[in-house]
């Protein structure tokens, strides 16, 4: 039997956790049963909301390693020398699914990574695709309702997905990787994870690199057909908490090996495709691969709402050395983000264990809702800035150097000689012949009860990225020439 007693949440012992307190035997319950009513009270209150998109996820915590000297790009402490190791947080996730989503739906996974670096929090917030189907943030709220559900059928739409994919063409680089065999991977360790988005590196010279992250799975790629994600799903819901929580369990850790793309800055200009854009990759044959490090998951949090519920990830978190670049979506994750955990964890939500950094936090917000820390330094005068009461101070030695390029950066989207369709029909070109079979195949079931006008528009945009991928879906879907 435990010697722990148990207590109110003010600490007073109960006698007995079992019966309500009556006005005898068969009387009401009486109000005085303050225990009885912060039972319930609680149990009221025991759910927050839901993230709007990434609501269902799973996550670990690890190890980052630096294996290769990246220091000549950055001043980031975390690269700072070979073998150097930094705690982090992973959380993996749906975007599109609710929290009661079955792991195993085809969508687009949430790979967003927490480093806990000497300098601050590190957030890298990325997807385990290269790309995105927008690449302005104006159009997120838009794409999003798409994704979710109807307002008067409280039903996924079908209807309502494709007739966005089919009116943004930007999008047709995104659909064909989901609708291919990557759309469902077997589990998250078996999936690569990317920045998606372009950042910068600055280093003590002053010098900024553009740059974009590929976490590559040690595991191997390993997917799912329908077929197969149907069967499992049939038996669990639940099968990706299942894997990662098993595997970590055992001792069997997955690991990434990270690699960068570097692009010099003035690069940017020269391009024929925008390195800004979140609907295109960067060929391999002008940015290869560096490898920089191996990053490892070996610790299951000891309680899953404390740290991947509370989790908090936004690209808005960045260290000296890690900035940003004029990625649209980019620019209004760096807001959106950070907003969301605002509203949905509260003011305070940098301090709660999963997103407290390791080192000083000394910011001059003050009050407000659930305010459960002390002071942040010893001096209680110094709650304004500037004051001569020797409160935190700014360090201009962290100031980052300025873009060295101007103007007009959304010439791209008029001149860019790739356009919306080259890198789309290059995947598919990749494929071989049994993939695009079963990319086929996947587009057919995703259109199922989707109205022939849709249908026919998108039809045309797959037929500008190769001729064979829209005849392939049209054979697929019976539609004859």
């Amino acid at each position: 039997m435990s010697n722990e007693k148990l207590t109110t949440t003010a600490g007073n012992p109960i006698a007995n956790n079992q019966k309500s307190l009556t006005a005898g035997l068969r009387g009401p319950v009486l109000m005085q049963d303050y225990q009885l009513i912060e039972k319930l009270a609680n149990q009221n209150r025991e759910r927050i909301p839901e993230r709007v998109v990434h609501a269902k996820g799973w996550g670990a915590f690890g190890t980052f390693t630096v294996t290769h000297d990246i220091t000549r790009y950055t001043r980031a402490k975390i690269f700072s020398e070979i073998g150097k190791k930094t705690r982090m947080l992973a959380r993996f996730s749906m975007v599109a699914g609710e929290s009661g989503a079955s792991d195993l739906d085809r969508d687009v996974r949430g790979f967003a990574l927490k480093f806990y670096t000497e300098e601050g929090n590190w957030d890298m917030v990325g997807n385990n695709t290269p790309v995105f189907f927008i690449r302005d943030g104006y159009k997120f709220p838009d794409f999003i309702h798409t994704q979710k559900r109807h307002p008067k059928t409280n039903l996924r739409s079908s209807e309502a997905m494709w007739d966005f994919w089919s009116l943004t063409p930007e999008s047709l680089h995104q659909v064909t990787i989901l609708m291919s065999d990557r759309g469902i991977p077997k589990s998250p360790m078996h999936m690569h994870g990317f920045s998606s988005h372009t950042f910068s590196f600055w280093n003590n010279n002053g010098e900024r690199f553009w740059f974009k992250l590929h976490f590559k799975t040690q595991q191997s790629i390993q997917n799912l057909t329908n077929k197969e994600a149907e069967e499992i799903t049939g038996k669990t819901r639940e099968y990706y908490q299942e894997q990662l929580f098993g595997a970590i369990e055992k001792g069997d850790f997955p690991k990434w090996t990270v690699y960068a793309q570097i692009m010099p800055e003035e690069d940017a200009l020269k391009t024929p495709y925008n390195p800004f854009d979140l609907t295109k990759v960067w060929p391999h044959s002008d940015y290869p691969l560096m490898e920089i490090g191996v990053m490892e998951l070996n610790e299951n949090p000891s309680n899953y709402f404390q740290y991947i519920e509370n989790a908090a990830f936004s690209p808005s978190n960045i260290v000296p050395g890690i900035s940003f670049s004029p990625d649209k979506v980019l620019q209004a994750r760096i807001f959106s983000y950070a907003d969301a955990h605002r509203y949905r964890l509260g003011t305070h939500y940098e301090f709660l264990p999963a997103n407290h950094p390791l080192v000083e936090n000394n910011p001059y917000y003050k009050d407000g809702a659930m305010r459960f820390f002390e002071n942040l330094n010893e001096n209680p005068d110094a709650y304004y800035e500037p004051n001569s009461k020797n409160g935190p101070v700014e360090d201009r030695s962290f100031q980052e150097p300025p873009y060295k390029i101007h103007g007009d950066i959304d010439r791209y989207e008029e001149n860019d000689t790739y356009g919306d369709f080259k890198q789309p029909g290059d995947l598919f070109r990749l494929f071989t012949d049994e993939e695009k079979q079963r990319l086929f195949n996947n587009i057919k079931d995703a259109m199922q009860g989707v109205s022939r006008e849709i249908i026919e528009r998108q039809l045309k945009l797959f037929d500008q990225a190769d001729p064979e991928y829209g005849n392939g879906v049209r054979k697929a879907l019976g539609i004859l020439e």
